[in-house]
């Protein structure tokens, strides 16, 4: 999986680009009126009801754009929130705060939209031993702030990219010639350049599960849109040989039912490619 040092990486990369992007040469609508000298004091105001999440990312945009500017926290991230409540006062440069706010309200809108649909699943998935992960659906050039929202609300995050996993899907194993074949050149690959990497392999059905468990090496099996008879079966087959993954359109209706079917985890793109932001405003005071 990938790594603290290379997770600050991504983050760091996406709040220079987003300033690059939001400011250019300047933010010319406080340039001309506000003096650069000038101090003042703003809250993140909650204009809705759900799960907080990007006041730690918000700490580091603000820190970016001015080193001096004070953050008192009050709420902090995972946290229930609701209509009215304040997240956090910032303090110091009028210029720096307003050249912060966008970035920062963008961001933990679509992170607290995020922590709060993953909320809903964990809290479905209560009493069982299954757990809710996040997948490569995210927005393009913000993984790392959707992922880190998943875990916020208290699911696992997937694998982080390409780079991190061995998936085998359908296209994978169809252009390989097959599931053993893709698994032997698969292994053959890694052990060639020396990489040490989990290997998880899609079954379509439950012959393809049989297929899977007689060539070992095998960490996980993602059973995809298999129904809620052969799910159970495939994990009864699988045993302790593997663990197990549900996905294929999974929502708040059936996700309770695959649990129940002994999977260790259920994957969805719902989680990031599915929600609808939390209201966030930054005022000044």
């Amino acid at each position: 999986m990938i790594t603290t040092t290379q997770f600050n990486q991504e983050i760091d990369l996406i709040i220079a680009n987003a300033i690059r992007e939001d400011v250019g040469d300047g933010d010319h609508s406080s340039l001309a009126c506000i003096p650069d000298t000038a101090t003042g004091k703003a809250q993140l105001l909650v204009k809705d009801t759900g799960i907080l999440a990007g006041v730690e990312f918000a700490k580091k945009v603000f820190a970016y754009v001015d080193p001096k500017l004070v953050i008192d926290v009050q709420i902090e991230d995972g946290t229930p929130v609701h209509f009215g409540d304040v997240a956090f006062f910032v303090t110091g440069n009028s210029q720096a705060i307003l050249k912060a706010e966008r970035l920062v309200l963008n961001a933990m809108q679509r992170m607290s939209a995020i922590a709060t649909k993953t909320k809903e699943f964990v809290n479905l998935l209560e009493g069982t031993n299954t757990q809710i992960l996040d997948t490569r659906k995210t927005t393009p050039g913000i993984r790392a702030l959707e992922k880190w929202a998943v875990k916020i609300g208290g699911g696992e995050n997937h694998r982080f990219a390409l780079y991190d996993m061995i998936m085998l899907k359908d296209n994978h194993i169809d252009f390989a010639g097959g599931i053993t074949k893709a698994i032997e050149k698969t292994k053959s690959y890694l052990a060639a350049t020396n990489r040490e990497l989990k290997i998880i392999v899609e079954a379509r059905d439950l012959q393809e599960v049989r297929t899977i468990l007689a060539t070992p090496g095998v960490y996980r099996i993602l059973l995809d849109n298999f129904s809620y008879e052969d799910t159970r079966t495939a994990v009864e087959m699988i045993g302790e040989q593997c663990l197990t993954e549900s996905s294929g359109g999974i929502n708040e209706n059936t996700i309770r039912q695959y649990a129940e079917c002994g999977v260790n985890y259920i994957s969805s793109g719902a989680l990031t490619h599915s929600v609808h932001n939390l209201d966030l405003s930054l005022k000044a005071i």
